[in-house]
């Protein structure tokens, strides 16, 4: 069998520091904290990112590119109401994986001035997928709903994905490192995609609603 290659130490430092992040929420996390973890010495790490703000931007503009992605893919096609599920389900994944982000977003944004404005675009960029969303299953007649009724919905939709991981963990605060509480948290994220398209339920076509009632309850279970 080929063996992988060895990853490379900046590839480890961003890693490990994304482990702890989650963990521990970036405020509490330090460089001298990340080098213990891979058992090399802060200088190592120093000569690779010489502070630990260069790995937070590192981490970020990894957490943009793949969050930029996602929301660009209606844009090739049309989604169905059938389809929302599944670009939800991407979007949490994204908002799971870098969670320290959303955990510490005010904290964060305040700190990095510039990582804030490129969070804002990407908030900005949210809203107008949820909005191009709707507006295509109301083209489609899968869904009831004015332009003010898109509108609303696409910035309470992009409201409730950006700060559901914070309520949770607020509700019910936890450590990562149990597998149990991963566990709870990948419900907690299957919750936030329920309450987000749930928002857009009552504006459905009949068959559309149909499909929702039976795919939530799969989806939550």
């Amino acid at each position: 069998m080929e063996r992988k290659p060895k990853r490379r130490t900046p590839e480890r430092i961003l890693d490990t520091a994304l482990k702890l992040f989650n963990t521990y929420g970036e405020p509490g996390v330090t460089t001298t904290a990340i080098a213990d973890e891979m058992n090399i010495s802060p200088g190592n790490l120093y000569y690779h990112y010489r502070c630990k703000d260069k790995i937070v931007e590192a981490l970020f503009a990894a957490y943009r590119a793949e969050i930029e992605h996602t929301l660009a893919a209606p844009e090739q096609r049309p989604v169905h109401a059938e389809d929302a599920w599944l670009f939800l389900h991407l979007i949490f994944e994204a908002i799971h994986k870098y969670r320290f982000i959303y955990r510490d977003i005010n904290e964060i944004t305040s700190r990095y001035r510039v990582l804030g404005a490129q969070f804002k675009r990407i908030l900005a960029h949210k809203r107008r997928t949820a909005a191009a969303i709707l507006t295509g299953l109301v083209k489609a007649g899968e869904l009831r709903a004015s332009p003010q009724d898109v509108e609303a919905l696409a910035v309470n939709m992009t409201v409730i994905a950006t700060y559901w991981l914070s309520y949770e963990l607020a509700r019910n605060p936890h450590n990562d490192e149990d597998a149990q509480e991963e566990k709870e948290e990948s419900r907690a994220l299957a919750r936030g995609a329920f309450h987000v398209i749930s928002l857009a339920a009552p504006y459905l076509a009949p068959r559309e609603r149909e499909l929702f009632d039976d795919l939530s309850k799969r989806y939550l279970n």
